[in-house]
């Protein structure tokens, strides 16, 4: 009789057996008894109507799982057998799980859909709206992308005045979804009036990025409006419908982003002209009611208030022309007329100081003691000082002078005609 082997050495056999026999296999079934444990490890069972068998999909390998399983759903499964000693148990090793009959990224992108749609992620009446008019714009996406020229093309044809602001972004392969929310976060901060996250076109894989919770959740909170621009007209990711708006291409957001500056052209234009009419029509209607007037003052012929009057509607009349110019061409008017009345009344007051003058020199020149010598008068003196005959009195000592003579005497006697 052969001598019989522990349990550990049967189990260990089997293992050996087992996982080099079955180093790779392919296996399809229904989820069940499904757990995601908090190591990071899935465990479950796929079945058929006959029987099942025991799966785990590591941590490690769980990161490649692009959708969440379920129970019930059918699978596609590729890994190796493995046993379990310590129980002896055996269950596939899973590397690789795909939907059956459907790829794994759409269904990834159906189930991401339904359950961001169910927490209101979609919801338009959260959608922010975009200013009409953004000063300033933030652009989420790769530096080094061709997208980059084509969004500066635009806006330097449609709306040169905005300014951008660039966060290079990782926008594609392992760690993207992860930069890309950080950078939507970044962003947020900078008080920009509209960000723009997106990329070029590609394929799938390429944008899958934009496909991930994680972006959503970024895209969800930020107070920033947010229109999502990634690849082409046909390609919709679950960022299209998170962002406040969708963007058929990156290009396609700079239009919707900005104003058509040759569309405000015409509509200024527009504006310059029926702001023109206007005043001129209010003028005409002014300058009708300005006419009624001068003819009633005429007819009552007061031209001192009319001139007053007509001074007043000179101003309004002014007023009127300059605000077809511009307000600051009013005030240069208004200061202008000011400097001119003040001139006119400096001139005014000079000329009347200058008669003032003119009249105080006369005077001067009429009375002055050699006019009056040279008319044939004789100045007196006395003790040094000019003085008159009706001052004079009996033995006064004078002076009479003229321009030729000098002669000193005593009076003898003074008579009053």
């Amino acid at each position: 009789m052969n001598n019989p082997l522990s349990v550990t050495s049967l189990n260990a056999q089997i293992k050996s057996l087992l996982e080099t026999t079955f180093m790779q296999v392919y296996v399809e079934g229904e989820v069940s008894n499904l757990t995601y444990h908090s190591s990071g490890h899935i465990y479950f069972s796929v079945k058929d109507s006959n029987s099942s068998i025991s799966c785990v999909m590591f941590k490690g390998n769980r990161k490649y799982l692009k959708f969440e399983l379920e129970v019930g759903q059918k699978v596609v499964i590729r890994g190796s057998l493995t046993v379990y000693a310590p129980r002896g148990n055996y269950q596939i090793l899973c590397n690789k799980i795909e939907p059956s009959g459907q790829g794994a990224l759409a269904l990834a992108y159906e189930q991401l859909k339904k359950k961001l749609q169910a927490k209101g992620y979609f919801n338009p009446d959260i959608k922010k709206e975009l200013p009409k008019y953004p000063k300033k714009i933030v652009l989420v996406t790769s530096a080094t992308g061709a997208a980059i020229e084509d969004m500066k093309k635009v806006a330097h044809h449609r709306w040169p005045l905005v300014e951008f602001t660039l966060i290079n972004t990782l926008v594609q392969g392992e760690g993207a979804a992860y930069d890309i929310a950080q950078s939507i976060k970044y962003a947020d901060s900078l008080n920009a009036d509209v960000m723009i996250v997106g990329r070029g076109g590609g394929s799938i894989e390429d944008l899958w990025a934009f496909n991930e919770e994680l972006v959503a959740d970024a895209i969800f909170n930020a107070n920033t409006p947010i229109i999502s621009a990634v690849g082409h007209e046909i390609d919709y990711v679950i960022s299209d419908f998170v962002a406040d708006v969708r963007a058929a291409t990156p290009s396609n957001a700079v239009e919707i982003a900005l104003p058509d500056i040759n569309e405000h052209r015409i509509y200024l234009d527009n504006l310059h002209t029926q702001i023109n009419n206007y005043y001129v029509n209010h003028i005409n209607k002014k300058q009708e009611v300005i006419n009624n007037l001068v003819n009633l003052f005429k007819q009552n012929s007061v031209q001192s208030k009319f001139k007053i009057i007509q001074s007043e509607i000179d101003l309004i009349k002014s007023s009127y022309e300059n605000r077809l110019k511009q307000k600051i061409q009013y005030e240069e008017n208004k200061l202008s007329q000011m400097k001119s009345s003040l001139r006119n009344e400096v001139s005014l007051n000079l000329k009347q100081y200058q008669n003032q003058i003119d009249y105080l020199n006369e005077k001067y020149k009429i009375n002055h003691y050699e006019n009056k010598i040279k008319d044939g008068k004789i100045e007196i003196s006395k003790d040094n000082k000019k003085t008159s005959l009706d001052k004079l009195v009996k033995d006064d000592k004078i002076i009479l002078e003229n321009l030729d003579f000098k002669v000193s005497c005593t009076v003898f006697k003074v008579e009053k005609r």
